[in-house]
């Protein structure tokens, strides 16, 4: 989950990703998962782990934008673009081109999972993205 710091700070959150969507999860998520996987029975499978909402980046802005009190927007960008504004917020190179591309694979569908293994795995719900959010823009 992208931090809310900046988007509240310039009023947006940027990206190339389009329309396409992500599937995020909490690190108390992935540790919950991380401890049943250690249990008998897992070794040689494979899972794949998300969230169990999927979201956009113009729904982030706007779940931002209401726990925030203000306007926050989604501005997509072409990726040479976006790999650029990341990089003058003082991302190396490579972690710009990294973040860059996960976005161009979210606007391909490839950032989503409806499977729901992580939650299986740890006998709930993942954290909901929103609840994330508001936690973040209460903390400042």
């Amino acid at each position: 989950m992208p931090s809310v710091q900046a988007p509240l700070q310039h009023g947006a959150v940027i990206g190339c990703a389009g329309k396409g969507r992500f599937s995020s999860a909490t690190r108390a998520d992935y540790a919950a998962a991380a401890v049943v996987l250690t249990m008998d029975g897992h070794a040689g499978l494979v899972y794949e782990l998300a969230g169990d909402e999927s979201y956009d980046l113009a729904d982030l802005a706007n779940t931002i934008a209401s726990a925030a009190g203000r306007p926050v927007t989604y501005q997509d960008l072409p990726k040479a673009e976006f790999k650029q504004a990341l990089i003058g917020m003082g991302l190396p190179d490579v972690v710009a081109e990294l973040i860059a591309e996960s976005d161009i694979g979210a606007s391909r569908d490839e950032l989503e999972d409806k499977g729901r293994q992580l939650s299986a795995l740890i006998g709930r719900p993942t954290t909901p993205y929103r609840q994330i959010v508001e936690t973040a823009v209460a903390a400042g």
